[in-house]
C-alpha cells in the first residue's frame, strides 16, 4: 500500500531540508571526504556512512512523502501516512496506537490538541513527528515557533534532544520585542523569591496544559524570563552605566530608564515584587531603586493593576532594618470596600 512516490503528508520535500540535513549529520558522499567535527578533521567510515543513508531514506521516503505507512496520525484537518514503529519511539504515540484498532492492516489515531494551547499549530507537531525519523527537524526550528515545537516534543516524549535544543532557542529569543508574550506565558508559572532563587515548582499548582506539556521547562522559562528582567535588560538599556546618573533627576531625560519602566509595569505582581527586591537588580543606588519602582507602581496603576482593587506601594528601609536583605520592598493590599449605612 502506498508505495508510490510524491508526498502524501502534507510535507513537500524540499531540497533545503536534504542539505540542512547533510549538514547537521556531518555526512559525506564520499567515504574518503574529511567531514569537521569538534574542530578535528575526520573521515567518516563506510558504515557511518550507510547509517547516514538509511536515515536521510527514513525521512524523505518515510516521513515525506509516507511510502509503505501502515499507520494513519490525524491532527485537526492534517493527515500524515506514518509507521507504527517509528512512531512507537513517542510513548504518547505508542499509547495511541496500544488503544487503536487495526483495519485491513492499518491503523488510525487521533491527536487531539483541543486542551494543549500551547500546541499552537499541526505544522509544530509535523516538526515532532519528523524527528522520529531523523533530527533534520531541528534545522527547522526558529525563534518564532520554538515554543510550540517544545510543546509538541514534551507531548510526545522521549524527545529529549528536541526539547533542550526548542527551550535553548525559546531562552534565546527573549527579547524588548517580546517580553509582553513571554510575560503573558510565565504568569501563571509559580513565583520567584525575592532573593532571586527559584522557588520549587509544585505540578499541582500550575494549569493542566502548562504541566502536562512543558513540565519542568515551565519554570526553566520563567528563570530566563526572571533574568532577562533583572539583569539583561538593565545592561541593554545601560541602567545605572555611565550614561545613567546613580540618582535619577526628573529634569533630565533618560530613555534607558523610561523603557525599561514600560516594561515593569507590565510585569505581573509576583514578578515585579521578586525583580525589584532582588539583589541582581542593578540600576544604582537604594535610592534609585526606589524611585524606579515608585515610578513603576504609578503606571502599573494606570494599566495591569487597574481595577483591580489592590493597591500597590514601596518602602525604602534605612539602618539595616531592611526586608529580607534587600532596602526597598513591595507590598500589595486589598482597598476595602466603603461600608454604607442603611437608615431605617
Amino acid at each position: 500500500m502506498n508505495g508510490h512516490s510524491g508526498p502524501s503528508n502534507g510535507v513537500v520535500p524540499d531540497t533545503r531540508h536534504t542539505e540542512a540535513y547533510m549538514n547537521h549529520t556531518g555526512s559525506s558522499t564520499s567515504p574518503d571526504s574529511p567531514t569537521a567535527a569538534n574542530g578535528y578533521s575526520q573521515t567518516l567510515s563506510p558504515f557511518q556512512l550507510h547509517d547516514q543513508e538509511i536515515l536521510h531514506h527514513l525521512y524523505n521516503a518515510g516521513f515525506q512523502t509516507g511510502n509503505y505507512a501502515d499507520t494513519v496520525v490525524l491532527v485537526h484537518q492534517n493527515t500524515y501516512r506514518l509507521h507504527a514503529i517509528i512512531l512507537s519511539r513517542s510513548p504518547f504515540l505508542a499509547h495511541l496506537m496500544s488503544t487503536s484498532p487495526q483495519s485491513g492492516g492499518q491503523r488510525t489515531i487521533y491527536v487531539n490538541l483541543e486542551h494543549e494551547p500551547e500546541v499552537t499549530q499541526e505544522a509544530r507537531v509535523a516538526f515532532s513527528l519528523g524527528y522520529l525519523y531523523s533530527s533534520v527537524s531541528v534545522n527547522i526550528i526558529r525563534a518564532d515557533n520554538a515554543r510550540a515545537v517544545l510543546a509538541a516534543g514534551c507531548l510526545l516524549g522521549n524527545m529529549d534532544e528536541l526539547c533542550n535544543y526548542a527551550y535553548e532557542v525559546c531562552r534565546q529569543s527573549i527579547s524588548m520585542d517580546n517580553i509582553s508574550t513571554w510575560l503573558e506565558f510565565v504568569d501563571a508559572v509559580p513565583s520567584v523569591s525575592s532573593d532571586g532563587v527559584s522557588t520549587p515548582v509544585d505540578a499541582h499548582q500550575l494549569p493542566p496544559s502548562r504541566t502536562a506539556i512543558f513540565g519542568p521547562y515551565a519554570q526553566r522559562l520563567k528563570d530566563d524570563v526572571f533574568h532577562f528582567l533583572v539583569v539583561t535588560l538593565p545592561q541593554l538599556l545601560n541602567i545605572g552605566g555611565l550614561s545613567t546618573p546613580i540618582t535619577p533627576n526628573a529634569s533630565v531625560p533618560d530613555p534607558g530608564r523610561d523603557a525599561l519602566l514600560q516594561v515593569y509595569a507590565r510585569v505581573p505582581f509576583d514578578l515585579f515584587k521578586a525583580a525589584v527586591e532582588s539583589p541582581t537588580f542593578s540600576i544604582g543606588s537604594d535610592q534609585a531603586r526606589f524611585k524606579f519602582a515608585k515610578d513603576a507602581i504609578e503606571l502599573r496603576k494606570r494599566g495591569i493593576a487597574r481595577g483591580q482593587g489592590a493597591e500597590e506601594t514601596v518602602v525604602l528601609a534605612f539602618g539595616g532594618a531592611n526586608f529580607g536583605g534587600s532596602a526597598v520592598h513591595i507590598t500589595r493590599k486589598m482597598r476595602k470596600r466603603p461600608l454604607w449605612k442603611v437608615n431605617s
